[in-house]
């Protein structure tokens, strides 16, 4: 399991994993997770070939038996020899509701990975530094300090971004705050790092014990300051159109739209989706550039649309804001958006199906 914030490149990640121990012949099978569905990192991975189940509407911990069923389900179709699972980047507490019940209550055998947390920059070094404009409340902020808290080791993503001052900083904060965790600089996109990472993947021993004291009335109330939503579009134009513009314009609209009532972005995706053909656009902080993250680079006249975003604003107002944007950005490449399904909310308070706080002594 590969946690992190949203917009941390989890994804990403798992993506170069899987195409890691696919050239090394294992049958590999992924496991996605979101408080709804339409989610954009399923399509993206199931796109790139990948057999991907996926967890809809609630967190790995609050459904954990649907997460079991869901790897039965990878395990009779493929028999895949590593299954990579991805949860909600607005979760923590995921050793102690996650891990340890696989391992002490799942009846099946299981070789669990050591576990590791993606610290996102683009946030992390302001609430870190705790900077009174981290982006996010105290609230949310604790989410993403407990998900370091219970890393068996920490990577540092998107290291081709940052400057070689600004990774030593991260670092001696990680190391100030969390010492004696294992820092891996790394990053998704390039690879760089990479064998690193898969290195201490292989590793086994004491690992995914780290239980921790959970405040679940400041967990609920971080999660819930954020407006969810997921919509799946239909697009179709009399002439074909360069679907990266679309869906990076579509991006750069909703960036501008929301800075404009002073919403803070923890993630922003959209993926478009045709017969052989995708691209990916994605936004991970208010303060940082829109990204075609995979480009399709393609022109076509009809395609699917899924948007995510993971906004700090009422779900009805965040709902509104993206209908019009859609609207506005269709119209500009002369097509025509029906939207098919939209899910607007907030999260409800996790509840997990187990929570064992005393591990296993090895």
């Amino acid at each position: 399991m590969i946690g992190g914030f949203l917009g941390a490149g989890k994804t990403t990640t798992v993506a170069r994993l899987a195409r890691h121990y696919t050239d090394q012949g294992l049958k590999v099978g992924i496991v996605t997770n979101d408080q709804a569905t339409d989610l954009v990192d399923t399509n993206s991975l199931r796109s790139q070939g990948y057999n991907v189940g996926e967890v809809a509407g609630s967190c790995f911990c609050c459904n954990f038996n649907e997460l079991t069923a869901t790897v039965e389900r990878i395990g009779r179709a493929d028999r895949p020899d590593v299954i990579l699972a991805e949860p909600v980047g607005s979760c923590t507490d995921l050793v102690a509701t996650v891990i340890r019940p696989m391992v002490e209550v799942y009846d099946e055998p299981i070789d669990v990975a050591p576990y590791g947390v993606i610290l996102k920059p683009s946030h992390g070094a302001r609430i870190l530094r705790n900077e009174a404009s981290s982006g996010f409340s105290p609230k949310a902020a604790y989410i993403f300090k407990k998900q370091i808290e219970e890393a068996d080791f920490v990577i540092l993503n998107r290291i081709d971004e940052l400057l070689p001052a600004q990774i030593e900083e991260l670092a001696a904060l990680l190391g100030e705050q969390y010492p004696g965790r294992p820092l891996l600089r790394v990053s998704a996109k390039t690879g760089e790092g990479f064998p690193a990472l898969c290195d201490f993947l292989e590793q086994r021993g004491g690992f995914g014990r780290r239980v921790m004291d959970v405040d679940y009335d400041i967990y609920a109330e971080g999660e819930a300051e954020l407006g969810w939503l997921n919509a799946a579009v239909q697009v179709t134009a009399t002439d074909p159109f360069a679907l990266d513009d679309l869906l990076l314009d579509l991006i750069r609209r909703l960036q501008t739209a929301l800075a404009a009532v002073g919403a803070e972005t923890a993630h922003l995706k959209t993926i478009g989706l045709g017969k052989g053909f995708y691209g990916v656009a994605n936004l991970v902080s208010s303060f940082t550039d829109p990204e075609l993250s995979l480009p399709s680079n393609c022109r076509v006249a009809q395609a699917q649309l899924v948007v995510n975003a993971r906004v700090a604003i009422d779900p009805a107002e965040l709902e509104t804001l993206v209908r019009r944007v859609v609207a506005q950005a269709c119209a500009d490449v002369l097509a025509t958006p029906q939207i098919v399904t939209v899910q607007s909310f907030r999260p409800g308070r996790p509840v997990p199906t187990h929570r064992i706080l005393a591990p296993t002594q090895p």
